[in-house]
């Protein structure tokens, strides 16, 4: 497939959406692998990788920034969704329907067996909500999603001027290290204590990423079917002054925002308030330096596009791969490893899941969740 800055054939996939996709699943296996590597965490709300470099690095510059893209992916795509139906005569509100439901069964069975931070729920549910916008125009879309992040600033902002007034409640509860054990000890004991782990604890955190990721991601949806209306990636404009703005801007805020994670009181929420605008520009940085990077180095399309090809069945493969290795599916290594050495498996889960992409998509179009999702998509 040529990279090429005219539109792509009506028929074609874009290179550079599959490339970034590709590129957003790295970081969400980063920000995700932890959790599996030290289930407790989930159980008393830490981040998985809890102090030392590497959780700073990863609290700065992974956190919060990999599903944004993920979410902004996830409208751009529904445009070239509805080309599609529109090219085959199709309903885009029936094939959306279809899609959004195959996404929520396939979400609930994803997050009972395998990953109970599982977004697919959430995509699912605001699937439905974006086909309500599919008309809007770009300019407004940008406008409703820019006022959806600006009123979640000046919530946390908000929140951060309460705890000014009242300190003690700010404060963060004693760690319950008995729960921390105790999860620990049902995420490597063997199956099915694994099974009963996720059961008592995805009903209480899918309401909780629903809660706290929704109106984000909802914001993301949105711009990306702004972005794929004026076809974004397929035609970029003003990269260089979007990597300029958002890594400068970006960086420190990150930085600013893992330094305060952690904390109690209003000097936590300040962060979150911080990152909650900014984490969107270092994303955006990430987004623009990839395309450009993929225009001028091929090779870094070939890499990273087979994974976002096969989006669905790598971010499934990367959760049954983590499992494998850290709980009682298979090595029960949870709670052993290293910050370090968590990271590099994930490098290896990483690897080769894109190398089983690109030799996968040598003998077939799409990935093996995929095709599911295009029968059931276009009920055929």
């Amino acid at each position: 497939m040529s990279l090429t800055v005219s539109p792509p054939p009506s028929t074609a996939r874009v290179v550079e959406v599959d490339a970034v996709r590709g590129f957003a699943l790295a970081g969400i296996l980063v920000a995700n692998i932890g959790f599996l590597a030290d289930p407790g965490h989930a159980v008393v709300g830490q981040s998985p990788i809890s102090d030392g470099p590497v959780a700073f690095g990863i609290t700065a510059f992974v956190l919060t920034k990999f599903y944004v893209i993920f979410s902004f992916l996830f409208g751009y795509s529904f445009t070239l969704q509805m080309r599609a139906a529109e090219r085959a005569g199709a309903s885009v509100r029936a094939r959306t329907v279809r899609r959004c439901l195959a996404l929520l069964a396939i979400g609930l069975l994803h997050g009972f067996l395998f990953w109970i931070g599982d977004i697919l729920t959430l995509y699912a549910a605001l699937g439905l909500v974006l086909l309500l916008f599919r008309n809007i125009k770009p300019r407004t879309a940008v406008i409703v999603g820019s006022v959806i992040i600006g009123l979640l600033t000046l919530l946390w902002l908000a929140l951060a001027g309460l705890s000014l007034l009242d300190p003690a409640a700010g404060q963060v509860p004693p760690v319950d290290t008995a729960a921390a054990a105790r999860a620990l000890d049902l995420a490597t004991a063997g199956p099915l204590d694994f099974l009963r782990l996720q059961t008592e604890l995805y009903p209480q955190l899918v309401a909780m990423i629903w809660l706290f990721q929704g109106p984000t991601a909802l914001a993301m949806f949105l711009f990306g079917l702004a972005a794929g209306k004026s076809r974004l990636l397929e035609e970029p404009r003003s990269l260089s002054r979007v990597q300029w703005v958002g890594f400068g801007v970006g960086i420190p805020s990150g930085i600013f925002f893992a330094w305060t994670s952690g904390s109690s009181g209003a000097l936590e929420t300040l962060g979150l308030a911080v990152n909650t605008l900014t984490s969107l520009l270092l994303a955006a940085a990430y987004v623009a330096t990839l395309v450009r990077l993929v225009r001028r180095v091929p090779a870094v399309a070939r890499v990273l596009a087979p994974a976002g090809h096969m989006a669905a069945s790598n971010y499934i493969g990367q959760s049954v791969l983590s499992c494998l290795v850290f709980t009682g599916y298979g090595l029960a290594l949870a709670g052993r490893l290293s910050p370090i050495a968590v990271m590099g498996v994930a490098a290896v889960i990483y690897a080769v899941l894109a190398t089983f992409s690109a030799l996968w998509l040598r003998r077939h179009r799409h990935g093996p969740v995929e095709y599911g999702l295009r029968r059931i998509t276009n009920w055929s």
